[in-house]
């Protein structure tokens, strides 16, 4: 896996190593991942609830988005990057409305914060990656992609 070139591709590294590393946590040790998030662990649960079954689909996804973050650091596509500061800053919105309304504990806050920040951060590293980039210069932008390899240019 290649590090990433740009300020934006940092932050989309951070970001999907971590979902990466919290994905498996929950998978491995759910009882931790629930009492970070501020979550009660009974020691018993109820029949009928599902907590694990959502807590192991979330997991999942986060391991999976995590992938996905990185591959995204590793071919450079700045458009995802893009794209993932107003989703971000949508779930920001909805997980602040979920503590608001009093259907997540105020620690799930952090959550909100964490991809709020993130948002910002990316798109703060977009902006100096354009910046940085004069006019006429190889740069995180360009136009010119990066050579393909034989197999892949026929797809």
């Amino acid at each position: 896996m290649r590090l990433p070139r740009s300020g934006a591709g940092w932050t989309i590294a951070v970001f999907g190593l971590l979902a990466l590393l919290l994905g498996a946590l929950g998978l491995i040790w759910p009882e931790t991942q629930l009492r970070l998030l501020g979550f009660e662990v009974p020691a018993e649960r109820a029949p009928g609830d599902y907590t694990g079954t959502f807590l192991t689909a979330s997991s999942m996804a986060s391991f999976n988005m995590g992938v996905y973050y990185l591959l995204a650091v590793a071919t450079e596509w700045r458009p995802f990057y893009r794209f993932t500061v107003w989703f971000r800053l949508v779930t920001f919105t909805v997980f602040t409305i979920a503590v608001l309304s009093d259907v997540a504990p105020d620690r799930f806050f952090a959550v909100a914060a964490w991809e709020g920040l993130g948002a910002v951060a990316t798109a703060v590293g977009l902006w100096w990656d354009a910046r940085r980039a004069a006019p006429g210069t190889a740069g995180p932008d360009d136009s010119a992609p990066d050579p393909v390899p034989a197999t892949d240019a026929a797809r």
